[in-house]
Order: structure tokens, then C-alpha cells, then sequence
């Protein structure tokens, strides 16, 4: 993956386009780097994720199916023990997009598929190419997804959109990506896609960081909590930061 800054801005790309950016786990590793670095950077205020190539990300490796073969052992119990610890490992490279305290913006073009979107439903914004096209792979190879989608797209696209998604594997474009509010904005292709998030990313730059810090922290917050819990975590969080910019502490 690389990586670059300018402009207090930080765009990671998935860089193996010869493979449709489809990550082996060495990939995934460095995808949960690339963010952790990301969000301890003190010159980087927003970070934007792309890919080089034809698409932004085909998900899963096929490499990564013969490791998982080499986890099956006689004992069924171990067997179950490592695939669950693989599967997990592979979920924290993705909720390092949410644990990055910096906003993530996903310029998606071409196939985001499978381990893609679990990808993208865990950035905070997503913008697409008119060609892009978004597709929960999983069930085609006998597959519950399990690294994000499930949990993650519904609270983006209504439930039962996100159901039939994850039933069909259907592709879904980028009209109708907006349509049903997986996308924020679609653009003609991924020279003007890439100019367009470029804007966006630039206007968040220009924010207070540590403010932009506290409203992703209190968005996510709020998504996994109750209202009265919300608010009354927003007041202690405001309430901290004020007293910190009053010199308080």
C-alpha cells in the first residue's frame, strides 16, 4: 500500500493492480499499518483511500484460501480455534479505518468486491466512479461475510437493501450506489473522482483538527449507542475540549 502526504492530507492506495488490488495478508497488515500511521501523524487532518488500476479493491487474495487450508488440522476444536483467530485478525485490519482518529474518504472506481466493501462500509465517507460497482461476493463461494459488511451496511443503506445485497451478490452500480446511499456523489470517471475527493478532503483539512477528531469519534459513538447515552457523551467530550482550548487543562 502507499502512501503519501501533502497538504496535511494522506492517500493510501492499494498498489497491486495486476491482481485488482486484492490483498494477501501480508496486504492486510499493511493496510492496518498504513491507517495507524495515518493517525498518529500529526501533519496528516484527513485521509483519502484509493486504488491504482483498473479497480479500487477485489477483496480476499486467492493465495489466502491455501493459508487457510494449512490451519485445518485433525483436531477440530484447533482447527476452529485458528480460523476464528485468522478471521478476527483480518477484522482488526479493517476497524483500524474506524480506530484511525483521522476522517476517511474512499474513492471507489471499477469493482469493489467482496473484502472491498467491508472496506468501504468501515471509511466515513465514500464517493464513486459511474462504472464502479459494488458487489458482496461472499455467498457466491459458500461464504458468510465476515469481516464487517453485515455488521456495518445496514446502519449505510437501508436493512433490506443490505439484506439483498448480501443474498444475491447482485452488482450494484454507481447511480444506484447513491440511490441507496452507499456514495455520497458520483463522478464520471476516476480523474474527476479523484479531483472531486480532493476537494472534500481539502475543506476538512482546513477544520480545527481536533475538532473533526471529536465528531467522528462522537458519530461512531452515537451509531453504536442509545440517544440519552450519546448526548450525554457528546456534553462530557465538548466539555473537555472547551476547557482544554480555555487553557483549563
Amino acid at each position: 500500500m502507499n502512501y503519501s502526504v501533502s497538504s496535511n492530507i494522506a492517500t493510501l492506495t492499494f498498489a497491486n493492480p495486476e491482481k485488482a488490488n486484492s490483498l494477501d495478508e501480508a496486504a492486510w497488515e499493511a493496510m492496518r499499518e498504513a491507517f495507524a500511521r495515518a493517525g498518529a501523524d500529526p501533519e496528516v487532518n484527513v485521509v483519502i483511500l484509493a486504488g491504482e488500476g483498473r479497480h479500487f479493491c477485489a477483496g480476499m487474495d486467492l493465495s489466502v484460501l491455501g493459508s487457510l487450508q494449512q490451519r485445518m488440522t485433525e483436531d477440530p476444536t484447533e482447527t476452529e480455534r485458528q480460523l476464528v483467530a485468522f478471521i478476527e485478525k483480518i477484522q482488526g485490519c479493517i476497524t483500524a479505518i474506524e480506530h484511525c482518529r483521522k476522517p476517511v474518504i474512499a474513492a471507489i472506481h471499477g469493482g469493489c468486491i467482496g473484502g472491498g466493501v467491508d472496506i468501504i462500509t468501515a471509511c466515513d465517507v465514500r464517493y464513486c466512479t459511474e462504472d464502479a460497482y459494488f458487489t458482496v461476493k461472499e455467498v457466491d463461494f459458500g461464504i458468510v461475510a465476515d469481516i464487517g459488511t453485515l455488521q456495518r451496511l445496514p446502519g449505510i443503506v437501508p436493512p433490506g437493501m443490505a439484506a439483498e445485497l448480501a443474498f444475491t451478490g447482485r452488482k450494484v452500480f454507481g447511480a444506484e450506489a447513491k440511490a441507496i446511499g452507499l456514495v455520497n456523489q458520483v463522478f464520471t470517471d476516476r480523474t474527476s473522482l479523484l479531483a472531486g475527493v480532493g476537494e472534500v478532503a481539502a475543506t476538512i483539512a482546513a477544520k480545527p483538527p481536533v475538532v473533526i477528531q471529536g465528531i467522528k469519534e462522537n458519530l461512531l459513538f452515537t451509531r453504536d449507542h442509545a440517544t440519552e447515552e450519546s448526548l450525554a457523551f457528546v456534553a462530557r467530550y465538548s466539555a473537555r475540549l472547551m476547557l482544554q482550548q480555555m487553557g483549563g487543562e
